[in-house]
């Protein structure tokens, strides 16, 4: 009787690692598609409305085109950051409290100085950001390597209150004084020129967010291919016994990830409050920090292959909002169409560590 099963390859194919993002970019296509048929919707229209009308349609593309880099910068800013971490084994999901608080805290030291002028007032915000998203990640890093507490869940619980404290001061210390009681901080386009983030070229979507996402990407890969802390990381995901005896410290290595990943969050966070975002609110935070995880893993946790995939992730993003308007599709399914990417990610990473092998398995006597 013949048998389908799987086995674990001696060490992991280089062939598929490198095919399967394509890959699950194709399942991700035909699954979507077969949803959209169920909800009505034609199916190769659908596809055709996320991936190719904001690229290429003369009707939306002029409109849609800027928007690529505005969504794609926090997203690869963010997956940057989490990819140190994952590359070493260190599972921060709560980015998007780092986000919600390099905003908060961003944004809060530029309200305090209205109604400045000061060109140093921005690059001060930058800083405040990232230091808002650098400390709200410090408190998983500090109770791991001080308490031996697991950084999943207490970066995760942290999101939470991240955004319970950012309902609290968009209706109070932050609320804008001149808004009639409605929630929400002073609008820094509109009321704030010197603290916002403004486009460097217009009608590019290019602001200081998406060249800080590019800088972060040229770091990243320079660290992680030619300095000694890449070589750390690097060892002790792959390696971890080996990585003690080589004598990376695991404390000074959690700090760092850590510490890296809230920061560039932060900036995240900071980047989007004072430009398309445009004000703190109760609903600032849109997601970006848990869509980067699916960005990190698509990108294969490498720089240039995350800066790829919050293009794509991006393009989902734009298209998704297209076939809400243009189609009717309810924003869950476009919600789920992303999931399906990391889904059909993960599963196909099966195949790069296991190989199809059918027939019963030889025993041996």
């Amino acid at each position: 009787m013949s048998l389908i099963r799987l086995e674990k390859r001696p060490a992991p194919s280089r062939l598929f690692s490198a095919l399967t993002p394509l890959m699950a970019v194709v399942a991700t296509m035909i699954a979507g598609g077969i949803m959209f048929a169920i909800l009505g919707a034609n199916p190769l229209e659908a596809i055709r409305t996320i991936f190719w009308d904001p690229l290429f349609d003369p009707q939306f593309g002029p409109y849609s085109r800027p928007q690529l880099l505005v969504k794609a910068g926090p997203l690869i800013l963010i997956a940057t950051g989490l990819a140190l971490g994952f590359r070493a084994g260190i599972w921060n999901i709560g980015a998007e409290g780092q986000y919600i608080m390099g905003a908060v805290v961003g944004a809060g030291a530029g309200l305090a100085l209205y109604p400045s002028e000061s060109p140093l007032l921005f690059p001060l915000m930058v800083l405040a950001g990232a230091l808002g998203g650098w400390a709200w990640a410090m408190i998983p890093a500090i109770l791991k390597t001080r308490f031996g507490t697991n950084e999943i869940l207490v970066s995760l619980m942290l999101v939470y209150v991240a955004e319970n404290i950012l309902a609290s001061v968009s209706s109070g210390l932050l609320r804008n004084p001149d808004g009639m009681g409605f929630p929400g901080s002073r609008n820094f386009r509109r009321d704030f020129p010197a603290a916002s983030n403004t486009e460097i070229i217009e009608n590019t979507g290019m602001h200081w967010g998406v060249v800080a996402a590019f800088i972060a990407v040229i770091l990243a890969y320079v660290l992680m291919s030619r300095h000694k802390m890449g070589f750390a990381i690097r060892l002790a995901g792959e390696a971890p016994r080996a990585a003690r005896f080589a004598g990376v410290s695991p404390t000074r290595l959690i700090i760092f990830c850590l510490g890296t990943a809230g920061a560039l969050a932060g900036l995240a966070g900071l980047f989007e409050v004072t430009g398309p975002a445009g004000q703190i609110s109760i609903d600032f935070n849109s997601g970006y920090g848990f869509t980067a995880i699916i960005v990190a893993f698509l990108g294969r946790l490498n720089p240039i292959g995350i800066l790829l995939a919050g293009l794509l992730m991006a393009l989902t993003y734009i298209g998704g909002e297209l076939a809400q308007l243009m189609l009717g599709m309810p924003a869950a399914a476009i919600q789920l169409f992303q999931g399906m990417l990391l889904f059909f990610l993960l599963a196909m990473d099966v195949f790069a560590n296991y190989r199809i092998r059918i027939g019963t398995p030889e025993v041996a006597k």
